[in-house]
C-alpha cells in the first residue's frame, strides 16, 4: 500500500497545501525542509524549478565536484517528488502511463524509464520503483512534477472508465536526500549501521535511520556507487545532519550536482530531452523491453517503433570541445554548415578540459567524427566522443 515505508502518503489536492506550508518569504519560492541548514552552512541559493536551491556552498563548485568523486557528496533532492501509485490495476496503470516493463522487474528493483506522448516525446524521465504487483513509487523530476501528477491522474480515469481501479498519489510529506560517491557505502555503515554490500545497483530496502523509517535505493545522478534516501519531512534535517557530521562527507550544490552528471552522460530534463526529443534520438531505447516494444501500447510507440527501424534523422552525441567551454544552444558545425546543437556543456573538473552532449543529424553522429562548435563568432574544433566521459563506477555484487 502507499504507506509501504511507515510514511504518510497524502492525496493529490494537498499538493498545494504543502506548497503554501514551504512557501519562502521572499517571492514565492518554495523551501525544502534542509533550507536554513543551507543557509546556516553560508551557500549560495537560487531560484530553481520552484524552489530557493543551494547552487554552492563556500568550498566552491570545484571542490564540491572533486570531493564527490573522491569521498562523498550530500545532495538535497527534496525538489524532486515521490508518487506512490496503488491498487489492483497498478500495473496497467504504471504501464500505460510509462514505458516501463512492470511485469518485469522483479520486487525491490528500481527502472529508469519515461513517460512519452502520442508523437513519441518525452514529457519526463523518472525512476520507477516495484514494491510488488499492486504497489510502486514513481520519483518525478522537480519542474515537471504537476504535468507528471496530471498525467498520471489522466490515466487512472482511463482505466476507470474500463472499469479497473488504481490511484497515484503525490507524497508531499518526503524528503528525497542523496549521498554519492565512492565512500556512500561506508558512511551510511558507520553513521546508521546500514549494510548495502549485499544491495545491487538499482534496488530499494527498508531501513531505520535515527528512529525513523527510511527508504533507501542504490541509485544516483552522479556516475559513481550512492543511495536516495525517502523520508519524513520532520525526520529530513536530523538525518542530513548525521550523516553531513561523518568526516567524509561534504554538502554538495546543484552547480556540482550538474558537472558530476555532465560527466556521466546524463540527462537532464528541459536540456538534454523534452517532449520533442524522442529515446530513439536520446539514446534511451535500453529503458524499453523487447515486451514493451512488441505490445506496441505506449503512447507514440508506432513513432518509436518506426523510428527504430528507420533510424533517427539526429542523436545526442558527447563532444570533446577543443577550445573553451561551449555551452547550451551553441550550434554545431560540419564543413557544409550548421547540423546540431550543443544541449548541456562545460568544463570537466574530472578530465581538465571541456566537455557537451548535443543532438547532430545522424550522419555526423560517429564516434571520433570531427566538427565544429560556434563561440562567439568563432569556429572551435570538437570531437564526437563515447559517453559517459567519465568511466561510471556503479556498485555491482562479487
Amino acid at each position: 500500500n502507499a504507506e509501504y515505508m511507515g510514511l504518510e502518503a497524502t492525496n493529490n489536492s494537498s499538493m498545494l497545501s504543502a506548497g503554501r506550508r514551504l512557501l519562502c518569504s521572499h517571492g514565492n519560492l518554495l523551501r525544502t525542509p534542509f533550507h536554513d541548514i543551507h543557509v546556516a552552512l553560508g551557500a549560495k541559493m537560487v531560484p530553481f524549478a520552484g524552489y530557493n536551491m543551494p547552487v554552492q556552498y563556500k568550498t566552491g563548485l570545484l571542490a564540491e565536484h572533486k570531493h564527490c568523486r573522491q569521498h562523498a557528496g550530500l545532495f538535497d533532492v527534496a525538489h524532486m517528488g515521490l508518487c506512490a501509485f496503488s491498487g489492483p490495476h497498478a500495473t496497467d496503470l504504471i504501464e500505460s502511463a510509462t514505458v516501463v516493463d512492470y511485469q518485469g522487474l522483479t520486487p525491490g528493483q528500481a527502472k529508469l524509464s519515461m513517460m512519452t506522448n502520442a508523437k513519441g516525446g518525452i514529457i519526463d524521465d523518472c525512476i520507477v520503483s516495484k514494491v510488488d504487483e499492486k504497489n510502486g513509487y514513481v520519483v518525478l523530476n522537480a519542474g515537471c512534477k504537476s504535468n507528471d501528477m496530471r498525467h498520471l491522474l489522466e490515466h487512472v480515469e482511463k482505466l476507470k472508465q474500463q472499469g479497473k481501479s488504481a490511484s497515484a498519489k503525490l507524497m508531499d510529506s518526503i524528503a528525497l536526500i542523496a549521498l554519492q560517491g565512492p565512500s556512500a557505502s561506508k558512511v551510511l555503515f558507520d553513521v546508521a549501521s546500514f549494510d548495502s554490500s549485499k544491495q545491487p545497483f538499482m534496488t530499494f530496502r527498508n531501513a531505520t535511520i535515527n528512529s525513523a523509517p527510511v527508504m533507501i535505493s542504490r541509485s544516483g545522478y552522479t556516475g559513481e556507487d550512492g543511495f536516495e534516501l525517502a523520508v519524513n519531512q520532520n525526520a529530513a534535517p536530523a538525518i542530513w545532519n548525521l550523516i553531513a557530521s561523518h568526516p567524509e562527507v561534504l554538502p554538495i550544490g546543484l552547480g556540482a550536482r550538474d558537472s558530476l552528471r555532465l560527466e556521466a552522460g546524463l540527462c537532464l530534463y528541459g536540456s538534454d530531452i523534452n517532449e520533442t526529443t524522442t529515446p530513439n534520438e536520446a539514446g534511451l531505447m535500453w529503458t524499453i523491453s523487447k515486451r514493451r516494444r512488441a505490445a506496441n501500447d505506449f503512447a507514440g510507440s508506432d513513432i518509436i517503433n518506426k523510428m527504430l527501424v528507420d533510424g533517427a534523422p539526429k542523436k545526442r552525441v558527447g563532444l570533446v570541445i577543443h577550445g573553451p567551454p561551449a555551452r547550451a544552444h551553441t550550434i554545431i558545425h560540419d564543413e557544409s554548415g550548421p547540423v546540431g546543437e550543443i544541449t548541456s556543456g562545460g568544463p570537466s573538473p574530472t578530465l581538465g578540459y571541456p566537455i557537451a552532449m548535443g543532438y547532430v543529424k545522424s550522419h555526423v553522429s560517429q564516434t571520433g567524427t570531427k566538427l565544429k562548435v560556434d563561440i562567439r563568432g568563432k569556429l572551435v574544433d570538437a570531437t564526437v566522443t563515447a559517453m559517459p566521459f567519465v568511466p561510471t563506477r556503479y556498485f555491482k555484487l562479487q
